[in-house]
């Protein structure tokens, strides 16, 4: 009988509704899903567990158990072909007696790239690939962008009022958006891996970073800031509390050593990368993030630093909150130097949905 391609998309939007699950939880691995299917009905489901393992396929053939001999397998990613910290998956697959692999994408690694599904066809496995693509695409852009470029999926997030303004006069923050975009917020930090922001924002925010919603405090991201001469002050919240949540610091190399251990002293790990004009390279430390397993990094800063990455072109994703409050013309814009149809009306970008969240609205742009 030949493939039942709506069956295929049914269970295959499941495995990615699964693997939803491990974003920002699973790195420096990619948050797969998986499902085990027999007879048309769903015996096993898996997704990447923290810290990337056991991946995905082990989990649910675990829970299958002995009703995976014969069934089909629906995976979001390609199952892996080499030996890493644990066994392939396609030898798990093969092992469980698996007649059929069903995967939305070719893993770019270059260690798979492939080899995965062949090892699965070579022993007798059909294999199809490409069922669901564009959402799994979507949903492992992190890992791609890791993988091909060398550094995380960067998601921008602007707050911005009627008027297009990110903060008062003086740059002092105003409460720009109501709490329902707020929740969306803590929410969108669980889902990275990583949150960005720029030491400005630190003195004049004090922001925590992390994750508050309900039950959501293990899910927070290592909270990342951009500092080159370690202003940071060691009563902050983010250094006060980095014993507790991750927290890595970007300087220059010719930042004070000894602000440097006050800061290592609280748990603070800091890492240096070159400066130019006073400014850290941004795409040292973003291939900094990727070295050390970080695939999505989403940026919550200030208008200057918010500028820097659309300028440099690093913004692969955007978040735009509008509030329908304006601030007035004394207030800081969103972008410093730019405006902000330099996001809105960039060619690199396209909007791609818009949705209210309660009295704001969200604009969600990926890269062109």
């Amino acid at each position: 009988m030949p493939p039942d391609f709506d069956l295929d998309t049914r269970f295959m939007s499941l495995a990615l509704a699964l693997g939803r699950r491990g974003l920002g939880n699973a790195w420096p691995n990619p948050a797969v899903g998986a499902v085990v299917v027999k007879d048309g009905v769903v015996v096993g489901r898996g997704w990447t567990q923290p810290g990337g393992r056991p991946h995905a396929e082990v989990e649910a053939l675990r829970r299958a158990g002995d009703a995976a001999r014969g069934a089909t397998l629906y995976v979001t990613l390609e199952p892996c072909s080499h030996h890493g910290k644990t066994p392939p998956c396609a030898d798990a697959i093969m092992a469980a007696g698996i007649a059929r692999v069903v995967s939305s994408l070719e893993d770019p690694n270059p260690k798979v790239a492939g080899e995965g599904n062949a090892k699965l066809k070579a022993t007798g496995i059909a294999v199809t690939l490409g069922v669901c693509s564009e959402e799994a695409r979507r949903a492992h852009a992190g890992h791609i962008r890791r993988v091909r470029d060398g550094r995380p999926h960067v998601t921008l997030k602007l707050a911005v009022s009627a008027d297009g303004k990110a903060g008062l006069a003086g740059r002092r923050p105003a409460a720009i958006t109501g709490e329902a975009a707020r929740e969306r917020v803590h929410l969108m930090r669980a889902m990275n891996d990583a949150v960005l922001t720029g030491i400005g924002t630190v003195l004049s925010d004090d922001p925590q970073l992390t994750s508050r919603l309900p039950g959501m405090a293990h899910r927070s991201p290592v909270r990342v800031v951009l500092d080159g001469a370690l202003r940071q002050p060691p009563s902050s919240q983010l250094a006060s509390s980095a014993a507790r949540t991750l927290d890595w610091t970007f300087a220059d190399q010719a930042a004070s050593p000894e602000k440097e251990r006050v800061l290592t002293d609280l748990g603070v790990e800091v890492l240096r990368v070159p400066g130019v004009n006073g400014r850290l390279d941004l795409s040292a430390v973003l291939r900094g993030l990727a070295g050390r397993g970080i695939t999505r990094v989403m940026v919550e800063a200030g208008p200057i630093l918010s500028a820097a990455f659309i300028a440099a072109d690093l913004v692969d994703e955007a978040a735009l909150f509008r509030s329908p409050n304006a601030i007035g013309a004394d207030g800081i814009d969103a972008l410093e130097g730019l405006p902000l149809t330099a996001l809105t009306q960039s060619a690199k970008l396209r909007l791609v949905g818009s949705e209210a969240v309660g009295a704001d609205s969200l604009d969600v742009f990926e890269r062109a």
